[in-house]
């Protein structure tokens, strides 16, 4: 324990002693270590120093200018906006055991440049990788038709485990969204004639209302009809109205059989073929 408190208190006085060689470097290079110790950082960027190796205090430098002793200090610039990562197309097994090809979109930023540089050595590039595996688990532990119709929700699960995946390397992950989920080409065939039997089924369904309810408006109206003569014949005449809009057209009057049932009875009692005077007397009236 002596030791390592040894060690400690040489390293402070170590640091102390290069620190004033690099003050007194900098005051005998005047003006000309200006151009060296003086640093400018833009606005969306933030500047980590470290100084013999250790963490400055005080946290991330920017944006503006900042000052850096020559030999001792050294800092690295961080991007606070927001960047895209575009997910390659990732080959998932869902849960029903269905291939399916799924891509997505990342949109994350630096929410602390400190813990960005001094917790992970890559932060955008381990966040890449951190996306690509849980855009395959979280496939993989859904059946097809809940990665089909919950996009949405499966975007919010998976931005919530990446945030806070990522919360400790200083990353904040803003929006996840699912691109596009390819399925095999058979079964995109086979979808596609189960969806088109789904709507041959319920265009017979509607048609066999639609059948039924004209029926009993039929019924009803026959009811009506018959209940009044005139009306049918007012209904014949409309009828008639309706099919007689070009110039030429052939209208076929029907004739009711009752009217001629006085007529064939009177042809029944008659010799058609060897008529005597008297029948053809009879059938002069009967034309008459």
């Amino acid at each position: 324990m002596k030791e390592a408190e040894q060690v400690v208190e040489e390293n402070r006085t170590c640091g102390k002693i290069l620190t004033a060689l690099s003050w007194i470097l900098v005051v005998l290079t005047m003006p000309f270590s200006l151009f060296v110790c003086f640093k400018v950082v833009q606005e969306y960027e933030r500047a980590v120093i470290f100084r013999l190796g250790r963490l400055l205090s005080g946290g991330a430098k920017g944006p503006g200018i900042f000052f850096i002793l020559p030999c001792i200090d050294a800092y690295a610039r961080v991007d606070l906006r927001t960047r895209t990562y575009d997910i390659p197309p990732q080959e998932v097994l869902t849960k029903d055991s269905v291939t399916v090809s799924v891509d997505a979109v990342v949109y994350y930023r630096v929410s602390n440049a400190t813990v960005s540089i001094a917790n992970v050595e890559n932060a955008h590039h381990s966040t890449r990788l951190l996306a690509q595996t849980t855009l395959r688990n979280i496939m993989g532990q859904r059946p097809l038709h809940e990665i089909l119709s919950e996009r949405e929700s499966i975007s919010q699960h998976m931005k919530a485990l990446l945030d806070e995946a990522t919360d400790s390397w200083g990353i904040n992950v803003e929006r996840v969204e699912i691109k596009d989920v390819r399925l095999p080409i058979q079964l995109q065939r086979a979808m596609a004639a189960e969806a088109e039997a789904a709507r041959e089924a319920r265009a017979k369904v509607i048609a066999a209302e639609g059948e039924q309810k004209a029926s009993r408006a039929l019924r009803e109206a026959s009811e009506v009809i018959g209940d009044s003569p005139a009306a049918l014949q007012l209904r014949y005449l409309q009828t008639l109205s309706k099919i007689c809009h070009g110039k030429f057209s052939t209208i076929v009057f029907p004739v009711p059989l009752d009217l001629g049932t006085p007529f064939l009875d009177e042809l029944k009692h008659l010799d058609l073929f060897n008529p005597s005077n008297k029948d053809k007397e009879h059938l002069i009236q009967i034309a008459q």
